[in-house]
């Protein structure tokens, strides 16, 4: 063995307990440590011929790199609908890194792992209020998940006409019909090679709102004369966390022939809290749905899941199974997460999304969904009661999508947040609303709290200020 490798396995503890100490003093501070930085480095480092040893890395990462780190994992990052790491996700996180599973099988060549994965998706239906008759696993996030999703609605849409895509490739125009999708969804339809831009839009309800109009979506659908088609649906949309009508979507399933697709990445968690699971009614119906946990679950990236029909299983199997491997066996009868996924190797991404279920349960996840929405709306609240902002949506759920008060100032916004982030205490990101400049704040941090209201609204005015609008 090479002597550095040697000396650190003889020295492993100490390593991990000079890692574990860095690890507190950058959690422990997080409200103090910047939340954006002009800082950079010199990305050229020259290779070691023998290397420095993992305490000379560490030392090195904390005097070089650990400084220019953010505090996204904070509560006044409101950015992305980014999450922070709950301590048990972190134990799950660091223990899936020890364990270093390749999570695949259900039998031994997979360990325990997959098992694990499929308690863990169980545990999420149970959370989710969502019957066994979806299947699910674990991927790096809701643009794996919807590339999952829609890739088995690819498989569907030619299995229609007795093709079959995943083998002869896409020979005819896929029906693809959504209102207001998601980003990561577009990109997938360019991954799927169905077409980034082969999609009908479908008018939004009149007024503040960015759900399906589901009379436009009724007329669209007959004006396909019973084609098959895809409908992707949201569960709260980027800027203003809208809902789509799922009650009535079910009923169009009951008429017309179609894959149901619902991005959930984060607004599928309000079926958790009962004062917001209404929003979600109807859901069950879906045909497939993402959700991502490193946004509200509060699990370290990279995290999320799909669900998909069980009866839809052979769809998905040919769509990935890995079918010049015959040492796997017929994946009907030996199933392995290889034959219904894009990736092959796979680390037990699901311990840290197991550990934050048993830890917290069903009601601290409900405590964490209520609080941001509550904190949301009270952010919104600060915000009408200074004549100097407006909001550009009502608050649906946890999102606050708001802007510079006045056309006049339309021109101002984007400076004005870039002076905002680049104070360090506080992160928001831009958004387009309505043909608006605007700036998002999304509230999903377990961390969050009044206090952090408070030192955000006193940012905001300071960086009016400023500006002197």
């Amino acid at each position: 063995m090479n002597a550095i490798l040697q000396h650190d396995l003889n020295d492993l503890e100490n390593i991990l307990n000079q890692a574990k100490h860095q690890s507190l003093d950058f959690l422990n501070d997080l409200e103090n440590i910047p939340t954006s930085t002009n800082n950079t480095i010199d990305p050229t480092r020259h290779l070691d011929e023998e290397g420095l040893g993992s305490l000379a890395a560490l030392k090195e990462f904390k005097e070089r790199l650990a400084p220019l780190m953010v505090a996204s994992p904070g509560p006044r990052y409101l950015g992305f609908v980014t999450g922070g790491s709950t301590p048990a996700s972190i134990v799950g996180d660091w223990l899936a890194s020890v364990y270093d599973q390749n999570t695949q099988a259900i039998k031994a060549q997979g360990g325990v792992s997959a098992l694990i994965e499929f308690e863990t998706i169980n545990l999420l239906l149970q959370l989710l209020d969502l019957p066994k008759s979806f299947l699910g696993g674990f991927v790096t996030g809701a643009t794996m998940s919807n590339f999952t999703c829609l890739g088995v609605a690819r498989q569907w849409f030619g299995a229609q006409s007795g093709k079959d895509f995943a083998k002869t490739g896409i020979t005819e125009t896929i029906n693809i019909l959504t209102a207001t999708p998601h980003s990561s969804s577009i990109k997938t339809l360019a991954m799927l090679g169905i077409g980034s831009n082969n999609y009908t839009t479908i008018k939004t309800i009149e007024g503040n709102r960015e759900a399906v109009d589901i009379d436009d979506l009724e007329k669209n659908i007959q004006n396909l004369n019973g084609k098959p088609f895809i409908l992707i649906s949201s569960a709260g949309t980027v800027n203003t966390a809208d809902f789509d009508d799922f009650i009535a979507i079910s009923k169009l399933k009951e008429k017309y022939h179609f894959w149901w697709h619902i991005d959930a990445a984060f607004g599928g968690f309000a079926s958790v809290s009962e004062k917001f699971k209404h929003l979600v009614n109807g859901w069950e119906g879906a045909d497939s749905i993402t959700i991502d946990c490193h946004k509200w679950l509060n699990v370290p990236y990279e995290s999320a899941f799909y669900l998909i029909k069980e009866k839809h299983v052979h769809l998905q199997i040919e769509t990935f199974q890995n079918s010049n491997a015959p040492y796997l066996g017929n994946p009907l009868e030996n199933f392995n997460y290889l034959n219904v996924l894009p990736e092959n190797s796979r680390r037990l991404r699901a311990l840290p999304v197991w550990f934050s279920l048993i830890a917290y349960g069903k009601e601290g996840f409900a405590d964490i969904i209520e609080k941001s929405t509550a904190l949301a709306l009270h952010f919104a609240n600060e915000l009408i009661e200074d004549d100097r902002f407006e909001l550009l949506a009502p608050i649906r759920l946890n999102n606050v999508c708001f802007t510079l008060k006045g056309d006049h100032n339309q021109d101002k916004v984007s400076q004005f947040l870039s002076l905002l982030n680049d104070k360090g205490k506080v992160f928001m990101t831009p958004t387009v609303y309505q043909n608006r400049k605007g700036i998002r704040a999304s509230f999903v941090n377990w961390r969050t709290s009044e206090t952090d209201i408070k030192i955000i609204i006193e940012e905001l005015k300071e960086t009016i200020l400023d500006l002197e609008i």
